[in-house]
């Protein structure tokens, strides 16, 4: 068994984390106590050890996460840091343990999934109330690892760590990460499942959230007509994560479904706006809270496809690109549905929660386009043309879809610009300018004076229209490329561009010229370079 750290040789604020464990407290275990492969039934949760590593070290932490976790500076910079969120030791009272949960992947019931490669090292509630539970991605076998070794390397860790934390601060849903550590330790991938395994860096990351319950922590039990535990886990998921919402009971089980289809499309619509594609929307993949979880083969549209996924895996049927999330959330959701019509028995109001689902996700939808437009309000008789006619423009030619937007916040409603002077402050959004046609430029101008025409409408001077989009159109996202540099250089020993990107990233939407090259679309040797535009749920 694993030793507690001793309290001596901890900061103190380490020491003082508040852990809680309400969830292996107050839910069903896994009876048996051994970390073997095996069928979980009528347990939550499997009690299991991180595995231990040669040489931890840190690669980097978010300070506004070590803030929410009552953590100092100097404890996250401190050998003891490091050996605990790597899972070599423990703090007082964490309690770690693998979920037991199931899924649809890529629309077939996969059966039983769970933790394969997470480990929870408890809750903390922090001092402000609030209930936090810590992850490790990475850290060794679970009972739920199937054919994996339950281990993470380097690569896909960075892209994980960073990613967590620029979702955050564009205002996207998001579960949080405090720590990236290197683990010493070399682990064998074969990144495209191609028959070219390699040895890379193994590294672990400490995820954040108020739970990591899924759809398919439900589905498992549904599935097996498992209806205790179900009304269990719905009614503790309630206690602990929606308490606002009363007393479990039918009633209140609905109105919880409500919410998270409500939430659920919020999220979407946020990653709609930024253009976030998930590349994995596997039920398992989804958070009871509508946040984002589980940052595997993600990739960000930057020249505007909405055919386009990242994911290879995904290649040939495109169920997770990019124009399909809204419907596949859905489709989700019903599956959640399914699941919890055991203890409900009604259809009906499942539907209209299903229903209220698309009415939330249409009306978000239109509000996120009227703030990136820059408008006052989203008027339908008008604006529903515009957008679908934006849309078009999007894909005549290769545009960048981040810079684009940035760009539209600059133009000024002059009257009578000839197609080349209305088109001039856009050229940078277009990968390559040279090849718009007269014909191309034409219709992109058309639709400019439309929009311009639509945004004098309004009555907002040019200055409060701009400030307006610059707050949501954000100037930095996570490129591809820019992740894949990252690890490069971390590969390579040298951490630097890991910090330097989560530093430019903590404020997306402000210009911050010092890093301006961040903010360049996509350099042509990343067009189709591993990592840049082809990715696959190798970790």
């Amino acid at each position: 068994m694993k030793e507690n750290l001793p309290t001596q040789k901890i900061n103190s604020s380490l020491a003082t984390l508040n852990f809680d464990n309400a969830f292996v407290r107050e839910l069903p275990a896994d009876p048996e106590s051994s970390n073997s492969l095996r069928q979980v039934h009528r347990a939550c949760y499997s009690r299991v050890l991180p595995a231990q590593v040669s040489a931890p070290k840190l690669v980097a932490y978010a300070s506004e996460v070590a803030e929410l976790l009552d953590l100092e500076a100097a404890a996250c910079e401190s050998d003891a840091f490091a050996q605990i969120f790597v899972g070599n030791q423990l703090l007082p009272n964490m309690d770690p343990y693998a979920c037991c949960y199931g899924g649809h992947q890529f629309g077939n019931w996969a059966g039983q999934l769970g933790d394969g490669r997470a480990i929870n090292l408890g809750e903390i509630v922090n001092l402000q109330g609030e209930r936090w539970a810590l992850q490790l991605k990475g850290a060794g076998l679970t009972p739920y690892s199937r054919r994996g070794d339950g281990l993470a390397v380097l690569r896909s860790s960075v892209r994980e760590f960073l990613c967590s934390e620029a979702m955050f601060h564009l205002g996207v849903p998001t579960t949080r990460a405090l720590s990236l550590v290197l683990t010493g330790e070399q682990v064998t991938r074969d990144m495209f499942y191609d028959g070219h395994p390699k040895e890379e860096p193994g590294a672990v990351v400490c995820r954040v959230a108020p739970s990591f319950t899924r759809f398919g922590s439900f589905q498992i039990f549904s599935s097996r007509n498992e209806i205790d535990p179900l009304r269990q886990l719905l009614d503790y998921t309630i206690r602990t994560d929606f308490p606002h919402l009363g007393e479990p009971s039918v009633a209140v089980y609905l109105q919880w479904f409500e919410e998270i289809c409500r939430s659920t499309a919020e999220m979407i619509v946020h990653w709609m706006r930024v253009g976030f594609v998930h590349g994995v929307m596997n039920t398992d993949n989804m958070s009871i809270l509508g946040l984002t979880i589980d940052y595997g083969p993600y990739g960000w549209l930057e020249d505007y496809n909405p055919d386009w996924t990242p994911n290879t895996t995904d290649a040939a049927g495109g169920r997770y690109r990019f124009g399909n999330q809204p419907q596949i959330a859905l489709w989700n959701l019903a599956q959640l549905a399914n699941a919890i019509y055991p203890l409900i028995e009604q259809a009906e109001p499942l539907e209209a929660a299903l229903q209220l689902y698309g009415d939330s996700y249409k009306q978000g939808w239109q509000e996120m386009m009227a703030q990136k437009l820059g408008l006052k309000e989203f008027v339908p008789a008008t604006d529903l043309p515009l957008t679908a006619d934006l849309e078009k423009v999007l894909q005549l030619v290769e545009t960048d879809m981040t810079i684009f937007y940035r760009k539209l916040a600059e133009l000024d409603p002059i009257d009578e610009q000839d197609d080349d002077s209305l088109l001039a402050p856009l050229l940078d959004a277009y990968y390559h300018p040279e090849k718009l046609s007269k014909v191309n430029k034409h219709q992109i101008s058309d639709w400019l004076r439309t929009y311009l025409h639509r945004v004098s409408q309004d009555g907002l001077s040019t200055n409060e229209r701009r400030q307006g989009m610059n707050a949501v159109n954000p100037k930095y996202v996570l490129r591809n490329y820019l992740a894949q540099l990252a690890i490069d250089k971390a590969e390579a020993g040298d951490h630097s561009l890991v910090n330097d990107l989560l530093q430019v990233l903590r404020q997306p939407y402000a210009e911050q010229p010092e890093s301006v090259s961040f903010a360049e679309k996509r350099p042509e040797w990343a067009r189709n370079r591993a990592g840049c535009s082809m990715l696959s749920c190798s970790s």
